[in-house]
């Protein structure tokens, strides 16, 4: 359980902290954009009170706090998961990432009511339209580390 933790409070200080740097010490909140190597990296201040690509964004507010739930509730469950089924070290690091990224946005929901997304990254003269930030960066490379690694797993399988 040392690494889940380890790892879920690396990406929550990395996301908050970057946030909060590029955010509100390099201020974009107020700029909109900064373009640190364009097209390649720009800096574009984006609020999503969605989820992915800004799915259900707009919605009542009552969408905030059901994303909130969930993120807490698939927090809990990677926790139990971790804790009862993963052996794998690189695995109990990828349920930390998931976890640690999944509770700095749930936090950013919590102080400002969606998520506070800046990273814009496009390459090769394909415009990328969307703005991301860390935790979104530790949710997806932990998913992909559970998907990939969590197969010696304690889980029960079909049959067993």
């Amino acid at each position: 359980m040392r690494l889940v933790v380890i790892s879920a409070l690396a990406w929550f200080v990395l996301d908050q902290g970057s946030k909060y740097l590029v955010v509100h010490a390099m201020g974009l909140m107020q700029r909109g954009v900064i373009e640190v190597f364009p097209p390649y990296l720009t800096f574009v201040m984006g609020w999503n009170t969605g989820i992915n690509f800004g799915i259900f964004s707009g919605g009542p507010e009552v969408t905030r706090w059901i994303l909130i739930a969930v993120a807490l509730a698939v927090t809990s469950w990677l926790t139990w998961w971790a804790r009862n089924g993963l052996t794998r070290p690189i695995a109990l690091i990828s349920a930390g990432a998931v976890i640690g990224g999944a509770l700095g946005n749930t936090l950013d929901r919590l102080i400002y009511g969606a998520v506070a997304d800046f990273l814009n990254m496009s390459c090769c003269g394909i415009q990328n339209p969307f703005a991301f930030n860390i935790a979104d960066v530790g949710i997806f490379a932990g998913a992909f580390g559970l998907l990939i690694f969590a197969n010696d797993s304690k889980m029960p399988r079909d049959g067993a």
